[in-house]
């Protein structure tokens, strides 16, 4: 067994977030990790006689029973989304520790976990919202201090044409979008360390290339050199998660359009609104997921459920079924009115 097995958890947290950092995971969701572990760990301390910090607790400490018992404090007050977070963030620092010989085994299958159904797709609503949103996007607005309408709708294209995410987006390089004429594709630096290639068709090729002509225009030749970030502010700095959050926000607000965003999806409605409408047209659950980056085909799957369940809906609303329900019932009037004059006559 390791040395380490008397070490303070608190330092083996930040060894954990340390051995992560070479995976390059978001800064979101390394904060996520960091925030669920210090948690767990605190409140685990608080159930020890005398109570303990993380930094005074040892790992050989953390048994199924202290871990069920943090557990459920952690549960009490928080979602079931966040509690299912904080488990696989804890599975995962306790399978590092198995793997380093810190410990002998992993407590996190004695501890239980609720289960969390797959988050539903929330694309733009309106048939033709994401139309309306490029078309407005596209145009320069008086009202804005220093319009940049060829940044903007390479944004909006690369989530929509792409099914980008925003740290993806963030993470592009001028030389992400690579090949010949025809075969053009972008290197997406995927969530979970999972790199892809998605293909880039020759409309979304040329909005991505009168954006960097622009860029020429505004901050000179050196501004586009291939190793440098893709995405831009109107500084010519790299776009930050906020600045690029509140850009998507402020088409949205210019495209009259912050009625047909789903709660809570900002940016995400964009790639959604991909997957969605590759699913209406035909691409199957498995081309879904390497599309998008899935880790499972379960999540894929979730837009051919959401658009089989759009399509009912319209059928639904066809009125030539009021129609049929009216001579189904007539019919039925008529064939019992029928039998019943056959039993008076008999």
């Amino acid at each position: 067994m390791h040395d380490k097995q008397d070490e303070s958890v608190g330092l083996l947290i930040e060894e954990f977030l340390t051995a992560r950092a070479a995976r390059k995971p978001s800064p979101h969701t390394q904060e996520a990790y960091r925030r669920d572990l210090r948690t767990v760990a605190a409140l685990a301390g608080e159930e020890c006689t005398p109570p303990l910090s993380p930094h005074e607790l040892t790992i050989s400490a953390l048994s199924p029973r202290l871990m069920r018992a943090a557990f459920a404090r952690f549960a009490a007050p928080r979602a079931a989304a966040s509690v299912h977070r904080a488990w696989s963030s804890w599975n995962g620092f306790f399978s590092f520790l198995v793997a380093e010989q810190v410990v002998a085994g992993n407590p996190m299958p004695a501890v239980g976990r609720p289960r969390t159904p797959l988050p539903q797709p929330k694309p733009l609503r309106g048939e033709d919202t994401p139309e309306v949103l490029l078309e407005s996007v596209s145009r320069e607005d008086a009202r804005q201090r220093d319009p940049w309408p060829e940044r903007d709708v390479a944004v909006l294209a690369l989530a929509l044409c792409a099914g980008l995410r925003l740290a993806e987006l963030l993470a592009l390089r001028v030389s992400s979008v690579s090949g010949r004429v025809g075969e053009r594709r972008v290197a997406v630096d995927g969530k979970g360390g999972r790199p892809r290639v998605v293909p880039v068709e020759p409309e979304l090729d040329e909005v991505v290339s009168a954006y960097l002509d622009s860029r020429r225009r505004r901050f000179g030749a050196r501004s586009v050199r291939r190793d440098g970030v893709l995405l831009v502010d109107r500084r010519g700095e790299p776009l930050r998660r906020g600045g690029l959050q509140y850009l998507v926000d402020s088409c949205y607000r210019r495209a009259g359009i912050t009625d047909r965003v789903p709660a809570g999806a900002r940016l995400h409605a964009l790639r959604h609104t991909f997957a969605t409408r590759l699913a209406e047209d035909g691409a199957g659950a498995a081309e879904i997921m390497r599309l998008l980056g899935h880790a499972s085909l379960a999540s894929s799957q979730t837009y051919i459920e959401v658009t089989a369940g759009q399509q009912r809906a319209a059928v639904r609303s066809n009125r030539t079924n009021r129609v049929l329900v009216g001579l189904v019932s007539g019919s039925a009037r008529a064939v019992g009115a029928a039998g019943a004059g056959a039993d008076r006559r008999a």
